[in-house]
């Protein structure tokens, strides 16, 4: 039962009609037994989002597409690791005081460790701020990484600071990259049909993960398997990023298995 003192957690962004982050969060405080609520918030802007956090004494949020790297400004404080990326999609009220954190970057690496990174050459779609998370990731596992983004200058900015290649949108049908993640929001509902990587440049072997987890199955993913590659879909960083807020807000670790069939059954 909600009362006055039900802590109030929430998730930032636009769209996030189809964010599983309430169902999974809140399933994660019913079982530890935790007196808290998890919502979705559309703001205006983020700015009057940082400061309703404060005002209403909101304990925690996270922060989805398109505030990742634009909510930094008005934040009072931010780990070492976000800042270094340039996106946040955690925040935690301490007192008043608005801390800003990035748990994206571990999660993405987490799925694709057992299929190796070092030297691997890997093409990230997208510039924003998943992208950038998924890029200082791959990097620091010593990736070779290509960065190709509709918005060529945002494209590369971001591999001129991670010292990896800028590739044309157009381009991507003829690079030869060992592993292609998605970290755009191109296939997800309500657009599920697009496919945000060629097909003609997808082959037998390759890894493909997609970071978009509704719909669950891409049309990248569903490319690639006929393509005999290797698929990781978007569940497995969502839910581990997701249990890495859960700790930065209680310190308690949830259950992520819980989460995951949270997330597939609803």
């Amino acid at each position: 039962m909600i009362t006055a003192s039900t802590a109030l957690y929430c998730v930032l962004g636009s769209p996030v009609v189809h964010s599983k982050s309430p169902l999974i969060h809140n399933a994660a405080f019913k079982d530890k037994g935790i007196d808290a609520v998890y919502l979705a918030f559309e703001p205006q802007t983020i700015e009057a989002a940082v400061q309703a956090i404060r005002t209403l004494g909101i304990q925690g949020a996270s922060v989805t597409i398109p505030f990742k790297e634009s909510v930094i400004p008005h934040l009072d404080w931010i780990h070492p690791l976000a800042a270094k990326i340039g996106a946040v999609n955690t925040l935690v009220n301490e007192n008043g005081v608005i801390k800003g954190y990035n748990t994206d970057c571990d999660a993405a690496v987490a799925p694709l460790l057992s299929h190796g990174i070092e030297n691997k050459t890997i093409c990230i779609v997208g510039a924003g701020g998943a992208a950038r998370a998924v890029a200082f990731g791959m990097v620091a596992h010593g990736a070779r990484v290509m960065i190709a983004n509709r918005t060529r200058q945002k494209a590369k900015a971001l591999a001129k600071q991670i010292r990896g290649d800028f590739i044309p949108f157009e381009d991507m049908k003829n690079i030869q990259a060992e592993v292609v993640i998605n970290t755009t929001s191109l296939g997800m509902v309500p657009d599920p049909k697009i496919l945000s990587y060629p097909a003609q440049a997808l082959h037998p072997g390759m890894v493909v993960m997609d970071v978009v987890y509704t719909p669950l199955d891409t049309c990248l993913l569903k490319t690639a398997r006929k393509k005999k590659c290797v698929t990781i879909d978007g569940l497995s960083m969502f839910v581990a990023q997701a249990a890495a807020q859960f700790k930065l807000w209680t310190g308690i670790e949830p259950d992520q298995d819980l989460m995951r069939q949270t997330a597939l059954t609803h």
